[in-house]
């Protein structure tokens, strides 16, 4: 499935926020919470924290390569930003360990048809994301990665069409058993 198609298919958007980036810590979590949002069909990945251009230009360099129209952007206020989603209409869904159960709520999130923006932590989520998100999803009950969560939200969400997508990139690996094929356009 081609991502234009897959986009017609999901007309609704799905966008990440990442709380609490720091260049110094989390360089590599959060470039694996952005290629992660963006392999799994999420199209924007927004960040908060400390502002990184290095981390933007890595991923931007990721999508000029094997496709798509993914981008990261920087916020200041995260707690304005989600109210801003909210007051627009987006569903606003919190990823942790706390919360109901991820594979009891999904079905509901996706007969919404809203925009979804996808919430997830770093260091410590401030309990104002907890009362302002309309669902607040445990991804097991047990300390895990937000890359984890994300992974398996995304493809609960979209049920496994993500999976097949076709970026369109210049860029593209060939699936085989044994060894590496990369095609290059």
């Amino acid at each position: 499935m081609t991502l234009n198609t897959f986009c017609t298919i999901y007309l609704l958007m799905i966008e990440v926020l990442r709380l609490g980036h720091r260049p110094f810590r989390d360089k590599r979590l959060s470039t694996h919470v952005a290629l992660t949002s963006r392999a799994f069909g999420a199209s924007k990945l927004w960040y908060t924290g400390h502002k990184d251009l290095s981390f933007e230009t890595s991923v931007a360099g990721v999508v000029k390569n094997f496709g798509g129209s993914f981008s990261v952007g920087y916020i200041e206020n995260a707690i304005t930003f989600a109210k801003n989603r909210k007051g627009e209409g987006w569903l606003v869904v919190h990823l942790s360990m706390y919360g109901l159960k991820l594979q009891e709520e999904i079905s509901k999130i996706r007969k919404a048809e809203k925009s979804v923006l996808v919430i997830v932590g770093g260091e410590k989520v401030d309990w104002d994301f907890y009362k302002l998100s309309d669902y607040n999803l445990s991804v097991t009950t047990q300390p895990h990665s937000e890359v984890s969560s994300l992974a398996l939200f995304l493809d609960r969400y979209f049920a496994g069409a993500e999976l097949d997508l076709d970026f369109g990139g210049k860029t593209k690996i060939i699936p085989e058993a044994l060894g590496k094929n990369v095609l290059k356009t």
